[in-house]
């Protein structure tokens, strides 16, 4: 008898956990699981890459308010949910003064989550397993029926996060399962919430290579030419957290250094004016190039020379494995998880987490050939999809 299944996402925009959803909906064997969807808001660039086999549940009107303008959940006339939101808003931002926006977004939505219940309908449908694939998992824990409960961790949680710790510590000791996406997400996440260490499981991103590489077959020569200069090409939110600040000072550095670069960017996201302003600045407008959002980021990665990662923090940036698996040389910062990202001078470089490490990283690959070359064979023969890590997730189901 199949197992019956529930998983739990906000939308299908694109971004690195949607991939990472992606990737693992192909790999479930549907001989064994009925597998049923459950999209807060039913968005995104990937919604077409949702596999056949999966069902996806209708929206229901009060889950769709997440993530939206507060302004137009009122107009729809939910209230109640819209006075949650402010009210969210503003304690979230009384607890976090001093704090950057992306360390602010976290707890928010704790608690949006945690005073929005009451008013949330409950699912009538009973599953064996239910999955949270991205946090806070309160949905999954007071409003689904199931004899399991698993949600994700994707990120540097004793970085980034900034949880209201007494709150999520509840609602993560509530889960069967605490599932971290690399060993470096679990050690930083043990070190808020040590007690739930025997919760606590590694299950790596997984990533379809076919699928990867047949959608970088489109051509994009119109937007990134083939003029003679390096093309560098990274992929991420327009955030601190991506460090694009330091990659536009790094640009111009290398530049005056005497360097034919051409850096592009593929992504969205609140920074974008503040970006543009020091691109302008900086007098970049043709070697540093917002390319915005894209639906498919493939063939842009797939038309570089190096694929460069200048975050501050990542949890396991998918961008970079879909980059190895292109066979492109990888360049990434030093941020606390990158170990666990590569291995540092076989399949990329880590650089210094700062403007003279990326500078220093890019001008290494641009004068060495052979090196890049070395670092894309190696990505070539490396199997990249974790695949077996299926595998990992039957075991907690069964």
């Amino acid at each position: 008898m199949k197992k019956k299944v529930l998983i739990s996402m906000y939308s299908m925009h694109i971004g690195g956990a949607e991939r990472s959803l992606i990737g693992l909906l192909e790999t479930f064997d549907y001989t064994k699981f009925d597998i049923d969807l459950f999209l807060y808001r039913h968005e995104g660039e990937f919604l077409s890459y949702i596999p056949n086999q999966i069902k996806l549940i209708p929206p229901i009107k009060e889950y769709t308010t997440f993530e939206r303008p507060i302004v137009e959940i009122v107009k729809e006339g939910n209230l109640f949910l819209g006075s949650v939101r402010i009210f969210s808003k503003l304690k979230a931002n009384m607890k976090n003064k001093g704090l950057k926006k992306e360390q602010r977004t976290y707890k928010q939505m704790q608690y949006t989550w945690h005073y929005s219940l009451p008013k949330l309908p409950e699912f009538k449908k009973d599953y064996d397993i239910a999955i949270s694939f991205l946090g806070p998992h309160n949905f999954i824990l007071e409003k689904v029926q199931a004899r399991k409960k698993i949600g994700w961790s994707h990120t540097d949680y004793y970085t980034i996060v900034n949880p209201d710790e007494k709150l999520d510590e509840k609602m993560w000791s509530k889960l069967d399962y605490i599932v971290n996406v690399s060993s470096d997400c679990e050690t930083s996440f043990l070190k808020v919430f040590p007690k739930l260490e025997g919760k606590s499981v590694v299950l790596e991103n997984i990533i379809s290579p076919s699928f990867v590489r047949q959608q970088a077959n489109e051509c994009v020569i119109k937007e990134m030419p083939n003029d003679g200069s390096l093309k560098i090409c990274t992929v991420g939110r327009y955030s601190n957290q991506k460090g694009f600040d330091m990659a536009i000072v790094a640009c111009k550095e290398l530049i005056q250094l005497g360097y034919d670069i051409k850096w592009y960017v593929i992504g969205y996201g609140g920074e974008e004016g503040y970006l543009r302003e020091l691109i302008n600045t900086h007098n970049l407008a043709n070697n540093f190039i917002l390319l915005g959002k894209k639906k498919n980021p493939y063939p842009y990665i797939n038309s570089c020379d190096i694929y460069c990662q200048p975050s501050r923090y990542e949890g396991k940036a998918v961008t970079v494995r879909e980059a190895q698996i292109l066979g492109k040389p990888v360049l990434i910062t030093n941020y606390p998880t990158a170990k666990s990202q590569l291995e540092n001078g076989f399949d990329g470089e880590i650089c210094d987490l700062s403007i003279e490490g990326i500078v220093n990283g890019i001008k290494e690959l641009y004068d060495d050939l052979s090196k890049r070359n070395k670092l894309s064979n190696n990505c070539i023969r490396r199997d990249y999809s974790n695949s077996s890590e299926i595998y990992k997730l039957y075991e907690l189901i069964n």
